[in-house]
Formats: structure tokens, sequence, C-alpha cells
């Protein structure tokens, strides 16, 4: 396996994390815990252009206002939007998340699908967004890769060639929804 042509260790420092829980350090502000994966992945140095570049980026995900507030004091949607604006600061080529709005109640999840497409417009970053959400893959993959139960493979690759924002109802994606149920459907059946 390599990361744009590299060994996984060697591409260590173009990669970063969006877990399913935001992993935010309790005691640091929102803009602290923004300064934190810079912090840990360069050190110490340069903190005023970090601390600039950090408060740029939480205004990027809609918390400018909130950069003095403990991670008690915000809501899960706004915790995960200080996770991803943390993930954000070390200028990574590429963005890992996984499943990272599965905690969140319908509402915030689907806010949070659009501001996740608005994000990834205005950075450009490549991101690989692991999800069992169908509807959540179609708003936001160009390219839905379909793995199979353990021992995993990769069971049907899934382009999706349209605008974006995608627009409600756009008439590809009912084709593509109902392709993926039944992939998800074939899953559910017991093995031979």
């Amino acid at each position: 396996m390599t990361v744009d042509g590299r060994a996984p260790q060697d591409a260590w420092s173009d990669i970063a994390f969006v877990f399913q829980s935001p992993r935010l350090v309790p005691w640091r502000t929102a803009l602290d815990n923004v300064l934190l994966g810079s912090q840990l992945r360069f050190g110490g140095g340069d903190r005023e252009r970090r601390k600039a570049r950090a408060a740029a980026l939480l205004s990027l995900v809609g918390l400018a206002g909130d950069a003095h507030k403990f991670p008690s004091m915000l809501s899960g949607g706004e915790r995960q939007r200080v996770a991803i604006a943390r993930a954000l600061a070390v200028d990574p080529k590429i963005v890992l998340m996984d499943e990272p709005f599965s905690a969140l109640d319908p509402n915030m999840r689907s806010r949070m699908r659009t501001e996740m497409e608005r994000i990834w417009l205005e950075t450009g970053k490549t991101v690989v967004f692991v999800t069992h959400d169908i509807d959540e893959a179609l708003q936001l993959a160009d390219r839905t890769v379909v793995l199979s139960n353990k021992p995993t493979r990769v069971i049907e690759i899934i382009e999706l060639k349209t605008t974006r924002p995608r627009p409600p109802g756009y008439r590809d994606l009912d084709t593509h929804r109902q392709k993926l149920v039944k992939l998800f459907r074939s899953l559910e059946q017991p093995a031979v």
C-alpha cells in the first residue's frame, strides 16, 4: 500500500485524522485545541502565526465567536467542527475521517454534511470519509468504495460525477442510492 506513491510511514506528515469522537482536550479552549495539532506535529515555535491560522480555521468551520469556549461549552456538532479545524491546522494533503458524524442527531448530522461539503470546496483537500450512511456517501463522495464483510475486500467502486453542491432531488442520486442499497443488502445475506 502506498500514499501518494510513498510508504505510509513516509507520508505521515501529509495525513490528518478526524475520529468518531472529537477527542478534544477538556482544559483547552477551542482555539487551543486547534493549536494542539500543529504543536504536536511541528513543536511550539511560531505561536502567533499558528494562532492566527487556528483562528482562521475556526472561522472556516463557523466557530469564530467560540474560540474562547471550552469543549464542555460546545454542542456535539461544534466539538466536531473544532476537531476538523484541528486536522486542517497541520495543512495535510489527505484528511481521514472515520464516521465523524455518527454520534450526532439527524438534524445536526445533515447540517454537518453540508458544512463538510463547503469546507471541502474551500480547502480542496483530499478527504477519505468512512460512513455506513448511504445518504451521507451520496452527498459527500465523488467515489464510493463499497467494502465487504471480513475478510475485507473492495466489492465495487461507484463514481458520482456531478457538480457541487449537489442539488436536492438530483436524478442520478436515486440510481446510485438503489445500487448502494442493493449492495448493502447483499452483504446481509448469510454466506453459503
